[in-house]
């Protein structure tokens, strides 16, 4: 069982910058593959950036913008997220998939959000 502990929402300004956490359970990394989802009000949950193979893997609208890292030996992936825009305003989700993460994937495992919100 694997498990997901999200961190690091909150509220920003337009055009400022805000880093997520997920702590994933010990021997999550490197057996699953991980990344970032999000959900706005009213809206599908959207893929975000994550891996498929070795490179990591953006959705446009938050390219350039958007980076995630992580880190093997703390089991923990980071969105580092800059530029922000009142549309990036969502519930932010860490997933893990065994066979990888693009906008397509309907994750194995997901952690339980964390509210991101940016003011204009």
């Amino acid at each position: 069982q694997v498990q997901l502990v999200e961190s690091g929402g909150g509220l920003v300004q337009a055009g400022g910058s805000q880093r997520l956490s997920c702590i994933a359970s010990p021997r999550t990394f490197p057996t699953y593959a991980m990344g970032w989802f999000r959900q706005a009000p009213g809206k599908d949950r959207e893929f975000v950036a994550g891996w498929s193979g070795r490179s990591p893997y953006y959705a446009d609208s938050v390219k350039g913008r958007f980076t995630i890292s992580r880190d093997n030996a703390q089991n923990t992936v980071y969105l580092q997220m800059n530029s922000l825009k009142p549309e990036d305003t969502a519930v932010y989700y860490c997933a893990a998939d065994l066979y990888g993460l693009g906008p397509e994937s309907l994750p194995d495992y997901w952690g339980q959000g964390t509210q991101v919100t940016v003011s204009s």
